[in-house]
């Protein structure tokens, strides 16, 4: 064994030869140093992620570390987001183990969570702009969010637990992060930081920052994500946090998470489908199957989630209060015109927000705009639509309502 030259009784962002020590000395979940490659495999803006490997006996682990500080402004962050991350890990691997890489230990002082590899799965996110098809996707992602779901409101949990749970998972920059950048900005742009394409200037003006009745939609939106704790939700559940090959699905990267509108994961699930639609859609090498099973899925998603909560309400929900199927009823709806919503809210920020998505920017200049206002106004009929949009194929209407003639 190496000898221990730090503590670890303090935070400090660790580097190779620091994770390798981490490893070995501090966790003991590999004996020798010398025989452990570290890289660097995170990509995002907030987290350090990093695979160690014993090139050896080939075991694996990844340690992901926060640090104070946001990569790229240097914007002070509480550490606790990865306490936070750890404990909705534990608690949806508990809830369905399928879907969730097995935590091996958090370290509240490094703010370091070491968990199972998963790196067999692919970002899904990159898999989609390969026009790959994954023809299982719908009838895993809705189980995976009824089963993590609805057990953590307080239609299943007694009341003193789901109040506690809801003060730990409190996650006060990362909330902030998405109330100003997904449900303020792209509607008013008050901070001046929307970064929207030429051209499409009058057109966002018109559609977004002057429209009075989107405007109070987004607000009850807002409202809901900032005051609604119905169930603890991953808070950025988005293609790029779903990993995935043809034999299962992983859900990573839940530095989000809080006690939130359910509609807000749906609704990200949801909104992630239609970038690498448009974007194939704009293809010279556009695949018609692959269009149609992104929109099979957009439409199955909906309906699975619908029904695979309705299974699992009359299977945890022991309240005879709540055992009552009108109220049964409104409230899935209500969860249903939230997904909506949020997938609404979603596609709008990703265009003209300052936090773009990879396939936006493999448009081609000259279908950028189309694509663009074709997003935006779907975006916007989700939102208003919310209530009267009640199954999947209602989704499939209305996306082909606004495509018009791409």
């Amino acid at each position: 064994m190496m000898n221990s030259k730090r503590s670890f009784k303090e935070h400090f962002l660790m580097k190779e030869d620091d994770i390798k020590e981490y490893i070995v000395n501090h966790l003991e979940l590999f004996e020798h140093a010398d025989n452990l490659a570290v890289s660097e495999i995170g990509d995002g803006n907030i987290n350090y992620v990093h695979l160690v490997t014993d090139t050896v006996t080939k075991k694996s682990v990844v340690v992901k570390q926060a640090d104070k500080y946001l990569r790229s402004s240097g914007r002070l962050l509480d550490l606790s987001r990865n306490r936070i991350e750890a404990e909705i890990l534990r608690i949806q691997h508990e809830l369905a183990p399928e879907y969730i890489p097995e935590v091996f230990d958090y370290n509240e002082t490094m703010a370091a969570v070491t968990m199972e590899n998963i790196s067999e799965y692919k970002n899904m996110r990159y898999e989609l702009i390969d026009q790959k098809i994954f023809p299982s996707f719908s009838e895993e992602i809705s189980d995976f969010l009824a089963k993590v779901l609805i057990p953590t409101t307080d239609l299943v949990l007694d009341s003193g637990t789901k109040k506690r749970r809801v003060d730990s998972f409190t996650n006060i920059d990362m909330c902030d992060i998405s109330e100003n950048l997904v449900l303020t900005e792209p509607f008013d742009d008050y901070k001046k930081q929307n970064i929207i394409t030429p051209g499409n200037e009058e057109f966002v003006e018109e559609h977004l920052y002057s429209d009075q009745a989107l405007q109070t939609e987004v607000a009850w939106l807002r409202n809901s994500y900032m005051n609604n704790a119905q169930a603890l939700i991953h808070g950025d559940l988005h293609t790029g946090s779903i990993f995935i090959n043809q034999s299962g699905t992983k859900i990573i990267d839940p530095e989000f998470a809080f006690y939130g509108p359910m509609g807000y994961d749906i609704g990200n699930v949801l909104a992630h489908m239609y970038f690498p639609l448009v974007l194939d859609l704009t293809r010279n090498t556009a695949e018609a199957s692959f269009d149609e099973w992104l929109l099979s899925s957009i439409k199955e998603i909906f309906d699975k989630v619908q029904e695979k909560f309705g299974r699992v309400y009359d299977e945890l929900v022991q309240s005879k209060l709540y055992q009552n199927d009108a109220f049964k009823k409104q409230y899935i709806s209500e969860v249903m015109a939230d997904s909506l919503g949020y997938a609404g809210t979603e596609i709008i920020r990703r265009v003209v927000g300052d936090s773009k998505v990879k396939e936006l920017s493999m448009i081609s200049p000259e279908r950028k705009i189309e694509a663009e206002r074709l997003l935006i106004n779907c975006g916007i009929q989700l939102i208003k639509d919310r209530r009267t949009i009640t199954t999947g194929q209602g989704l499939i209407d209305a996306f082909n309502k606004c495509k018009g003639g791409i």
